[in-house]
């Protein structure tokens, strides 16, 4: 994320990786330049031919039910440092089939320490959802809840559109520094009170 943002925090550990992540979304000049960059950054944490096999000989296994419990299995055991506490579960298929793809973060890291819905939304719910599509072959429906800030993977599920996904619609959240000073300024961000930054 360093060399994509071409900054590095002073600060240590975490607080400096979210220093990072906020920087990303200044950097970019938009929302979908902020997800392609968090996109690159997903792609370099692979070696390039790890995804090339997976997505051709892997994901179409099985209707890709295979690579979806495959990956569900890789998170929830890889990504507890960024995420926290999570676990894999069963999620409703399209066809209407439970299958065990899903992961259950309890309480997502990411979203708790920004403190921001845009750094959640742009720089890991549409992006990852993206990786996993086009660079694994396998699709991804992530959906956030800003209430308790836990979050559901559902590997194996396409996202809705994007003028349907709910997560898009949401308010700032109150925690969030940015709305505060927009709040203090009389401002309410963007149309209905939506994060400006999605």
């Amino acid at each position: 994320m360093v060399e994509e943002v071409g900054w590095d925090s002073q600060k240590p550990g975490y607080e400096g990786l979210i220093e990072v992540a906020n920087r990303l979304m200044i950097k970019g000049k938009s929302a979908s330049e902020t997800e392609q960059s968090a996109v690159r950054v997903l792609q370099a944490l692979f070696p390039p031919l790890l995804l090339v096999l997976f997505k051709a000989l892997l994901a179409p296994i099985a209707n890709g039910q295979l690579a979806s419990m495959m990956v569900a299995r890789a998170t929830a055991l890889s990504c507890q440092w960024l995420m926290g506490t999570c676990s894999v579960n069963s999620v409703t298929l399209p066809n209407g089939k439970s299958l065990s793809s899903g992961v259950f973060v309890e309480k997502c890291k990411y979203l708790e320490e920004s403190k921001c819905l845009g750094i959640c939304i742009n720089t890991c719910k549409l992006p990852t959802q993206t990786f996993f599509k086009d660079h694994m072959g396998v699709d991804l429906y992530m959906e956030p809840n800003f209430e308790d800030y836990s979050c559901q993977f559902n590997f194996g599920v396409p996202p809705p559109p994007i003028d349907t996904d709910k997560a898009l619609k949401e308010p700032c959240l109150d925690i969030c520094t940015n709305a505060r000073r927009r709040r203090e300024l009389g401002s309410s961000g963007g149309p209905d009170g939506l994060c400006p930054q999605v």
